[in-house]
């Protein structure tokens, strides 16, 4: 058979399988770091976010989204590949270098975001996506290396970390162009800095990616463009315009300012991260509570950078539009866990209470014209089987999440799960409607927690002992999320 008969029996099949990679929808999908849901959307009425919750008037605002490990990275690694950790490596920050920067590729894709791109979308990552600041594989002190930590996902992966040089410099960059690690940790957590939004880098950011979406919509290629904002993450610095937006002395504080009854202080942490700031006005502690006056400088502080983050999240989402790609694009906006702000005497994450495993959730699908807010249980590591069934696509890799796809359409859906598990600190956590059922495999006791979200919506007091036949039953939904991690 000569070549023009074989060109022309396949051009049909060609044109069919083009026709189809446009139809596909794009995906925006939004990461931001150490985002509680402290937003206008989510019920906070002190927090200014303006951009964030336009967006939520037309997407379903996921109000008990909880992440399967409460630090940057494992967290974000698990999203990503729709598992569950089953190894200490898995838990770690650098769960990327370690699980996947030096494997080869092979049959069977490294995350979602391979998978996408070895079905014909064009993926685009700029500053945090997995845990690295931009993605490249290198300390936080040395200058940026050529290896990526997603090294088959992505056709691009960018950055322009400004004056301050890399990624890790810009990630914990002050206004003067010097970062945490240049003045050896001798810094405040927090800065009211001079300049517009691009005296920080997630304006920088906001910038390439709003470049990066023009580009894109003359491709004619269905993409995956995931834009990582450093914002909220200590430290807590922004422009002072965005802090003039608070009176910091009617700001609320906690409403659980003490360490919870019935539980042991392994459970918790003494807020390291927080402390390697060493300049900061006080030092946090387990035994001993900042000061309130400091509790609210560092809500305020938090704020600011929430309302920052805000307005580049409006940068990138009005680029979008002004670019025709709104009708065809799913939009997700992700936080990649929550962040104590002296909840249980904690500042930080790292720990399996709600506080650090709640975080901001919201899902935009093309073609809907009203929003809703879902009170359904779901996972992180739910986002990777949904986001291939939206966009048609299949997985070669079995997955612990489940796909949501139809909670977007019926949030009454009965076959609905309602469960999500987390890993951290020897336990393992289990989040149903109701309860929160905790279990560490320690010698410390108590080694069992149970919060009813009914009566205790904070998680101040643990009913495990008196709760003996709630826990049995209940434990028999734990197993199922218990990969062994921690009793092997």
């Amino acid at each position: 058979m000569n070549s023009k008969k074989i060109f022309s029996l396949f051009l049909p099949l060609a044109i069919a399988c083009s026709v189809q990679a446009q139809q596909r929808p794009n995906v925006l999908f939004i990461c931001v770091d150490d985002l509680r849901p402290d937003l206008g959307c989510y019920g906070n009425p002190e927090v200014h976010s303006p951009n964030i919750d336009a967006f939520a008037e037309k997407a379903v605002v996921f109000r008990k989204q909880y992440v399967t490990v409460p630090t940057c990275g494992a967290s974000r690694i698990s999203m990503l590949t729709g598992r569950y950790p089953r190894t200490k490596a898995a838990l770690s920050n650098d769960a990327a270098e370690k699980l996947l920067a030096n494997l080869p590729r092979n049959g069977k894709p490294e995350t979602f975001i391979e998978n996408m791109r070895r079905n014909g979308y064009y993926t685009v990552g700029i500053g945090k996506i997995s845990h690295s600041a931009d993605g490249y594989v290198y300390p936080y002190t040395a200058s940026r290396s050529n290896q990526l930590e997603l090294p088959n996902s992505w056709d691009e992966m960018l950055m322009d970390p400004g004056k301050w040089k890399t990624g890790w410099n810009a990630f914990f960059a002050y206004a003067d162009g010097s970062n945490r690690q240049s003045r050896k940790g001798n810094v405040k957590p927090y800065e009211a800095g001079q300049g517009e939004d691009d005296a920080y880098p997630d304006g920088l950011t906001a910038t390439l990616a709003v470049q990066k979406l023009k580009e894109l919509s003359a491709k004619g290629q269905p993409f995956f463009l995931g834009v990582g904002f450093f914002k909220p993450h200590l430290p807590f610095n922004a422009p002072k315009k965005y802090w003039d937006m608070y009176d910091e002395s009617k700001l609320s504080l906690t409403p659980s300012p003490d360490i919870p009854e019935n539980v042991n202080a392994a459970s918790l942490h003494p807020s390291a991260e927080f402390a390697s700031y060493k300049a900061g006005d006080e030092r946090a502690s387990l035994k001993d509570p900042v000061s309130d006056a400091y509790a609210r400088k560092l809500r305020h502080a938090y704020y600011a950078a929430v309302s920052y983050m805000d307005a580049q999240v409006g940068k990138v989402l009005e680029a979008l539009k002004q670019n025709g790609l709104d009708e065809n694009t799913i939009v997700i906006i992700w936080g990649d866990h929550g962040w104590q702000l002296g909840d249980d005497r904690v500042w930080g994450k790292h720990t399996l209470f709600e506080w650090s495993l709640r975080s901001a959730f919201l899902v935009r699908t093309p073609g809907m014209e009203k929003g809703f807010i879902c009170d359904r249980v779901i996972s992180s590591a739910d986002i990777y089987p949904t986001l291939m069934q939206l966009c048609n696509l299949s997985s070669p890799v079995k997955t612990d999440g489940n796909s949501f796809a139809g909670l977007l359409a019926s949030p009454d859906d009965a076959t609905w799960r309602d469960v999500a598990y987390s890993y951290f600190r020897q336990g393992v956590s289990m989040r149903t409607p109701r309860y929160r059922l905790t279990k560490y495999f320690r010698e410390a006791q108590p080694a069992v927690e149970l919060y009813d979200h009914e009566t205790d919506p904070f998680e101040n007091k643990n009913i495990a002992a008196t709760q003996p036949a709630l826990i049995a039953e209940l434990m028999k939904t734990w197993e199922k999320g218990n990969t062994g991690l921690f009793s092997k």
